[in-house]
């Protein structure tokens, strides 16, 4: 049975596994992506999510939050001015996870894990996307063609 089971310990103890997740984030956001397991993925996915959005508002007591978890100056500082002011739109979801396939030495399952605003070949297909589509009350309205008032200037 999993009953109470909401965190997926790695096979680490509890200062190994937040000190390595603590890593894998601040190199995620410099790098803007990186290889690792899908389970680490995953949990990093956890982990660097709620910290994206603390940055979109930029206070003394976010940064305080985020310090305390991330533990790298830099990180923090790039999370707050970079990231923060690209993913500013964004309700959610700031990170993509693509499987990879399997590592040669051990065949363990390999993804990788991107911040989604910051891959620009991905996004390029993309179409802006359109309003939904309801059926109207009313009926179509016909619309009188426009007429041309330079044609009719020149015949008179």
């Amino acid at each position: 049975m999993r009953h109470g089971k909401k965190v997926n310990h790695l096979g680490r103890q509890t200062a190994h596994r937040k000190a390595m997740l603590a890593n894998m984030a601040c190199s995620l956001i410099e790098h803007k992506r990186i290889n690792t397991t899908v389970a680490k993925a995953k949990a990093l996915k956890q982990f660097v999510e709620p910290m994206i959005t603390k940055s979109k508002e930029d206070t003394t007591h976010n940064r305080r939050i985020v310090f305390s978890r991330l533990r790298q100056k830099e990180a923090v500082t790039e999370l707050f001015r970079e990231v923060a002011t690209k993913v500013g739109d964004r309700p959610g979801g700031y990170t993509r996870i693509i499987k990879l396939g399997n590592r040669l030495g051990d065949n363990a399952d390999m993804a990788m894990i991107e911040l989604v605003d910051y891959n620009e070949i991905y996004n390029a297909d993309k179409k802006a996307k359109k309003t939904t589509r309801r059926s109207r009350r009313g009926g179509s309205k016909t619309v009188a063609p426009a007429v041309d008032t330079k044609a009719t200037n020149e015949e008179e």
